[in-house]
């Protein structure tokens, strides 16, 4: 699993930008949702249209243009969906979150082709998924787009190419994205394990070790974090 971060890292500064961005005169804010909500309470994260209220009240206070973070964090924030519930809950985040307007343009870091799609449905779903087979090197590996618009999916066809910068989606609203405030859900998989349109984007803490590993740092390819305060 080591090899494609290095290969990422190598080729890092190849990789078109995923969102419109101009460090010089674009904001980011980095959100933490591993635990505090400032005063949110468990109930309002439930409520999709409160938890996109406190969204866009962080971004509008700080003039940020996006929120961006996540990666490998353990949040509480998923008891608000039965989804992660069980006799094993899931709470470890396994891509990385940018948060920002609906119709928010999504455009593919390299070039690929559309390995799969699908609308998974329910409260805490993707709701609208995208995912991009890559080769650098020798190394094959995805890219999972979740929470997309729901037309961005319809007329798509497996296998057909997708060139490095062709716009890919648009940040779902609440009804197509699985009932979360707008945002986008990156992740880079190493080994689908036979899965289509769909991948864990969240972990139990007992098989963090081996997601983590099989889903490295999608900001290797971002490459946003460096911009956000």
């Amino acid at each position: 699993m080591d090899m494609l971060k290095n290969i990422l890292l190598k080729h890092q500064n190849e990789f078109h930008r995923v969102l419109v961005f101009d460090p010089l005169t674009d904001k980011l804010m980095r959100i933490d949702l591993s635990r505090s909500f400032n005063g949110l309470s468990a109930s309002e994260l439930g409520d999709t249209q409160k938890f996109s209220e406190y969204i866009n009240s962080l971004l509008q206070s700080t003039g940020s243009k996006y929120g961006i973070g996540g990666y490998a964090e353990d949040r509480d924030l998923y008891k608000r969906s039965k989804l992660f519930s069980g006799e094993t809950p899931r709470s470890i985040h396994l891509g990385i979150d940018i948060w920002g307007p609906a119709g928010t343009k999504v455009y593919a870091p390299l070039g690929g082709m559309i390995h799969s799609f699908a609308f998974n449905q329910g409260f805490g779903n993707y709701g609208a998924t995208l995912i991009l087979q890559h080769q650098l090197e020798t190394r094959v590996f995805h890219t999972l787009y979740g929470h997309l618009s729901l037309p961005d999916i319809a007329g798509l066809q497996e296998g057909k190419y997708i060139n490095r910068g062709e716009l890919i989606g648009h940040f779902g609203t609440g009804a197509e994205n699985g009932d979360w405030p707008p945002h986008l859900h990156l992740q880079v998989i190493e080994d689908l394990r036979l899965r289509e349109g769909d991948y864990p984007g969240v972990c139990a803490s007992s098989e963090k070790e081996f997601y983590l590993n099989n889903c490295p740092d999608p900001d290797l390819i971002l490459n946003l974090l460096a911009y956000a305060r």
